[in-house]
């Protein structure tokens, strides 16, 4: 009997809280999301925050770039007040829904859930800071015991990126530690269903998913596993759930993890 889909909550909760807060993986874990999906940044004095883009002119109320500032300069910014201020302007007040997020304080949150809940980590980074984002990574799930495969059940994280040097480094030093090749079109060199090498699951973008299906089909007949980004609406869900891809990742884990039947 195939496994159920797994739903993944997309930089949290993010339909119901601001992406990337504490308040929003909160929610997705209260939701019942059988795994989080994040994006690490490494500041100017080596943390990893959860920040999706380059500069932090999208998500907060300052500017820069998140490798020029340091982990205090992003604690003084409110990351949360600009989703939904007028029907929720007491957000302000919230610290869980305001305040910048480590993998650190993410990992610690995980690790008192209560139930087993993964972690899908993407790595960002600029090539000034080439390599030193899979050090820290790593250094942080060993810290956790979250670098080695358990007893039974599968590994608790996957780390993924769009770049294929990104997830070598993380093969060479962590072997156990899956992988995931994340794509936003089929390279030529890929349209067999083939991946880089010691790569097993493929990340293709829903538009892909959408509009080559056939391609999704050469992934499995190739055995790899695919996860669908970022999935939201009904009819998306229906396609990958008729494909058998193995992962969802969507800002609205409830809603998806409804329609699934779950």
């Amino acid at each position: 009997m195939p496994r159920p889909i797994q739903v993944v909550a997309h930089r949290g909760a993010s339909e119901d809280a601001p992406e990337h807060t504490l308040a929003a993986y909160r929610k997705a874990i209260e939701d019942g999301a059988d795994a989080l999906e994040c994006d690490v940044r490494l500041t100017a004095d080596g943390h990893l925050v959860l920040v999706h883009d380059r500069r932090v002119n999208r998500t907060s109320n300052g500017r820069g770039a998140v490798s020029a500032l340091e982990l205090a300069d992003l604690a003084a910014l409110d990351f949360g007040s600009w989703k939904d201020r007028e029907e929720s302007p007491d957000w302000d007040a919230d610290p869980d829904r305001t305040s910048v997020l480590t993998l650190e304080r993410l990992l610690e949150l995980v690790s008192d859930a209560g139930r087993p809940v993964q972690l899908a980590i993407e790595t960002k980074h600029p090539t000034r800071w080439a390599g030193q984002v899979e050090e820290r990574l790593l250094f942080l799930l060993k810290r956790f015991g979250l670098d080695a495969p358990p007893a039974a059940g599968p590994h608790p994280v996957r780390v993924m990126s769009f770049s294929a040097r990104s997830l070598h480094r993380v093969r060479a030093a962590a072997p156990t530690v899956p992988t995931v090749y994340l794509m936003q079109f089929i390279s030529p060199r890929m349209r067999d269903g083939r991946l880089p090498e010691g790569v097993q699951i493929a990340g293709p973008g829903m538009r892909i998913v959408r509009n080559h299906p056939a391609f999704v089909r050469k992934l499995q007949a190739a055995g790899h596993s695919v996860h669908v980004w970022t999935v939201n609406d009904p009819e998306d869900v229906r396609l990958c759930a008729d494909l058998g891809v193995e992962a969802i990742i969507t800002n609205r884990p409830r809603q998806v993890l409804s329609q699934l039947g779950r």
